[in-house]
């Protein structure tokens, strides 16, 4: 294997940059991660209009699967690939495969077109993220990177309140500027794509050394082959029921696909798209199963509580994300000030703990939750989670990059929010089959409860047409009727969803003390004073003593 040092434009020799420089570079990072984070919940509050102008409300659950399937897997990739090749020319190709992907959504004619323009658009967003985390860790320090990772986590708040709000009012309009409304909810991302490139184009200038190494191909086939059936069941196994025939031809398949890409990545050594040494350092390992573990549990959560404020106080997207502005205010708040903390102690790991102990107790809060629960408790319950969210989630990231060489970073940072997408998906999987598998029982306890009061009785009476749609059953998928229906008739069926919600938030509430339990296994290994620019670089310095020492 040889290095070849290759600049991607001018950077201090020594590899340190200044505070300056640092939040130049900074600017151009967070846009792209701003278009990741806001897509994520955009598209979400708005699909089923679009579902309805494409006429393809069944296939809805597809164009969400096909973005999330191409998003994950490409993770890894982008990861790897920018360790051998540098970071700039990777972030821009994944801007720009966003931005075509993005334009190309907000033209489709079918919602079989969209599904497969939303899986190109998750093909550049399988770096947005994970690269901006591995720049940001290339040129700073680990003692001082949590006061600049701090603002990336007040990106992923203000998207999370963001986007259901430009969703909703996209999705709520007829046309803009001469456009159908709902194609907004993709190609807004264009001017925000272009100006990320301009920007990154012209600031993102860092030193790279080039390794001469094979790309591990088949390593992801194999990754592939393992997680697409996996990620299908996750996201259609509830319609198709989990143990039917072709959920387990999913799970066999992509068990398969798993070994074999293990099997591969074992081979390969340094070359693997995973490179398996790192699962043998203990504090990347405990923080990558943390990671796991938390993400599941913050994506129950974050998928929870909007349906709550949506379906049982009757709030619309747009006035769900408003009220999840606690959450946001949180996690930028936690996040601050913890980096800043860190910064100053060089201790982090008390941040870890507290964040998902903090997060843990909010939800086992909002298992208490009722429908008559005041809206200002639930608000403040998500200022709780935010807190824990913002204090945990990049000092999880910051462990696993401490822990791993310099020529690494890319490949750990990467696998950091691969693994944390896996966990997300698995746990919101989980969570909406609680949710559905629960609801029908717990409506039909309610309504036979409501049986007894004659106001109950009278209000059915006086409403033929909803009581013939309660005797061919309920449609649990669909609870747009609620909004129109007589609040004596509708209680019991908020009432229903409310228990199911709460049982919900318990099962979450427990995910996550397993976390805070694995947490305290994590050992705090000092943080370095130089970044992974510096080392390499000061390696580099060393390598020709070192030569002629032999």
């Amino acid at each position: 294997m040889s290095d070849t040092s290759t600049a991607e434009g001018a950077a201090a020799t020594n590899g340190k940059l200044t505070h300056r420089q640092i939040l130049t570079v900074l600017s151009g990072l967070m846009l792209g991660m701003f278009l990741a984070a806001l897509d994520q919940t955009i598209v979400s509050s708005s699909m089923r209009t679009i579902a309805d102008e494409l006429h393809g409300l069944s296939l809805q659950a597809w164009a969400t699967t096909a973005y999330l399937i191409t998003a994950t897997l490409s993770t890894p990739l982008y990861g790897k690939l920018s360790d051998l090749y540098g970071r700039k020319p990777m972030y821009l190709t994944a801007i720009s495969l966003f931005l075509v992907g993005s334009l190309a959504s907000g033209m489709a004619t079918s919602m079989y077109e969209l599904a497969a323009f939303r899986a190109f658009q998750g093909l550049g967003a399988g770096g947005l993220m994970s690269l901006a985390l591995a720049i940001i860790t290339d040129i700073t320090a680990p003692r001082e990177r949590s006061k600049y990772q701090g603002y990336f986590m007040a990106v992923f708040g203000i998207s999370s309140v963001a986007g259901p709000v430009v969703g909703g009012f996209f999705a709520g309009i007829d046309t803009f500027a001469g456009i159908t409304g709902w194609r907004w909810v993709f190609l807004v991302n264009v001017p925000i794509a272009l100006a990320a490139l301009v920007v990154v184009t012209k600031v993102l200038n860092l030193p790279h050394t080039r390794v001469d190494q094979k790309v591990d191909y088949w390593g992801a086939v194999a990754l592939a082959t393992g997680l697409v059936p996996l990620l299908i069941v996750a996201e259609q196994g509830r319609e198709w029921g989990w143990g039917s025939a072709a959920s387990i031809a999913m799970y066999v398949v992509g068990g398969l696909g798993v070994a074999a890409f293990v099997w591969i990545e074992r081979r390969m050594g340094d070359a693997a798209l995973l490179p398996l040494r790192l699962f043998k350092r203990p504090v990347f390992r405990m923080a990558t199963l943390v990671t796991v573990v938390q993400g599941a549990g913050m994506f129950g959560a974050m998928m929870s509580l909007p349906l709550y404020l949506q379906i049982v106080k009757g709030a619309t997207p747009t006035q769900a994300g408003l009220q999840m502005l606690p959450l946001t205010l949180g996690i930028m708040v936690a996040s601050l000030t913890s980096g800043r903390l860190i910064s100053k102690t060089g201790r982090y790991k008390m941040f870890a703990v507290a964040g998902i102990g903090l997060m843990a107790a909010a939800l086992f809060a909002l298992s208490t939750i009722t429908v008559d629960s005041s809206l200002a408790l639930v608000m403040v319950i998500a200022f709780v989670i935010g807190l824990g969210l913002g204090a945990s989630m990049q000092t999880l990231v910051l462990a696993a990059t401490n822990d791993v060489r310099p020529q690494d970073i890319g490949v750990a940072t990467s696998a950091a929010t691969f693994f944390r997408q896996i966990g997300g998906t698995a746990g919101t999987a989980v969570f909406l089959s609680i949710l559905f598998g629960t609801v029908g029982d717990r409506i039909a306890n309610a309504i036979r409860s409501a049986m007894t009061s004659p106001a109950y009785v009278s209000a059915l009476a006086q409403n033929p047409a909803f009581a013939k749609q309660m005797q061919s059953g309920l449609d649990v998928n669909d609870t747009s009727f609620l909004s129109s229906l007589d609040p004596t008739l509708a209680r019991p069926i908020l009432q229903g969803f409310a228990e199911s919600m709460s049982t919900v938030f318990l099962v979450g509430g427990i995910v996550l003390t397993v976390g805070f339990a694995l947490v305290w296994f994590l050992k705090e290994k000092p943080l370095s004073d130089k970044s992974a620019m510096e080392q390499r670089a000061d390696a580099e310095a060393d390598a020709p003593a070192l030569a002629l020492a032999h």
